[in-house]
């Protein structure tokens, strides 16, 4: 009896083994999700009009947030032909940096906010989209100080005048 039940727990030792093993091999042949891999954008610019971004009036609280959707709002076109590196392509579907301000994704995301001011910044610079996609790619974004961004948007406006156009 007890060779028996040591024989059969050693058939299921084995079984398992094989199964996990045979689980490893499958996960090898995956490509493997990369932190280096560009997340989705539009490679050419829009066809025809783009959906609107949120109001920077929905953001009251949250002056870094209203600069940010104001912003967005003047470069709908170059947000499109832009990834966004939170990789929310993945966890929310997003299509490119445009859709986190077509939704209140970019109001409390740090990634968002800078690669938005980034896109801004070199736009206002005559820069292209893809030229800013590149700099975005490259991880120069990440050099963007938005503390320049916290004053409340009414404040900032008379001081500083409106955003450009």
């Amino acid at each position: 009896m007890f060779k028996r039940t040591l024989i059969y727990s050693a058939a299921a030792l084995l079984f398992l083994l094989g199964m996990r093993l045979g689980t490893m091999a499958k996960d090898r042949q995956k490509p493997a999700a990369s932190n280096n891999s560009v997340p989705a954008y539009h490679a050419a610019p829009p066809r025809g009009r783009l959906a609107p971004t949120l109001p920077p009036r929905d953001f009251p609280q949250n002056p870094v947030a209203q600069h940010a959707y104001a912003a967005a709002a003047h470069i709908k076109p170059i947000l499109y032909q832009l990834p966004c590196y939170c990789h929310c392509d993945h966890e929310l579907g997003h299509t490119s940096l445009l859709s986190c301000y077509q939704t209140r994704h970019a109001e409390e995301c740090a990634t968002c906010l800078m690669e938005e001011y980034y896109a801004y910044e070199q736009s206002r610079k005559g820069k292209t989209a893809a030229q800013i996609r590149q700099g975005i790619i490259r991880g120069d974004w990440k050099n963007v100080d938005i503390s320049k961004w916290k004053t409340p948007l009414a404040a900032h406006r008379t001081a500083h005048g409106a955003p450009a156009k």
